[in-house]
């Protein structure tokens, strides 16, 4: 953390160093489990980094899944006559981590851990995401160059990216952000339009066989690599 962000609010200090969601901090003040240099904090509260602050929690045992969202279901929010993840799989009291478009299928983490929502999602974390991608047009020569220097999507050039050529039609595509149709919008600037996209790993959690609308639990070693790199 840089020094402009602080003084900073006991609350957000707690969910940077991932011991609780804001939320969860300001119970665990209430309660009267949080200290700031020896004496309890109080809501409102602003430390420095120089401070001292210590908290008692018993961990919350937090889940989280891998799943293949199909094409046609939507993440969320669903209009009319749309199904979204949620009403498509019998888990409750989770939440998907980001989004797939309608048209793309592909791995979504879904969890009831808030914490894990900015760690994954902002811009501050670089975060591997790897589609697989098939085209209606054959791929210039120039392809692969070009997509992983940066392109101009609209008054935005997005940041590099690698790009691995698996024929005339297809390629991978990692990037370290997620603009909103950031791939399809890449490709309409190539001159190629998308057939599938496909996502298959987000940072070291992998697709793999799981087919549309299965789902697993992330365990062991996975989890905790998953957990590791997301400072948590």
């Amino acid at each position: 953390m840089s020094d402009a962000e602080y003084p900073m609010r006991i609350n957000k200090y707690l969910a940077s160093k991932g011991i609780a969601t804001r939320k969860d901090a300001d119970k665990l003040i209430g309660m009267g489990l949080v200290r700031i240099n020896g004496r309890p904090a109080v809501l409102g509260d602003k430390v420095q980094e120089s401070d001292t602050v210590e908290a008692e929690h018993v961990r919350k045992h937090y889940r989280y899944f891998a799943y293949h969202k199909p094409v046609g279901v939507i993440t969320h929010s669903p209009h009319y006559n749309e199904k979204d993840i949620l009403h498509s799989i019998p888990l409750r009291s989770v939440f998907p981590v980001g989004r797939l478009d309608k048209r793309s299928s592909g791995l979504i983490i879904l969890t009831d851990d808030a914490r894990v929502t900015e760690r994954l999602l902002s811009p501050r974390f670089e975060h591997d995401k790897e589609y697989r991608v098939t085209t209606k047009e054959t791929l210039p020569n120039n392809f692969k160059k070009r997509m992983e220097s940066g392109v101009d999507i609209g008054g935005y050039v997005t940041k590099p990216c690698r790009i691995e050529l698996r024929g005339d039609y297809e390629f991978l595509i990692t990037l370290t952000e997620g603009k909103k149709h950031q791939v399809r919008r890449m490709c309409d600037v190539m001159k190629v339009s998308v057939d599938t996209l496909e996502r298959v790993r987000v940072m070291g959690v992998r697709l793999g066989r799981l087919k549309p609308n299965e789902y697993r639990e992330l365990e062991g070693p996975e989890s905790a690599r998953f957990l590791k790199a997301l400072g948590l």
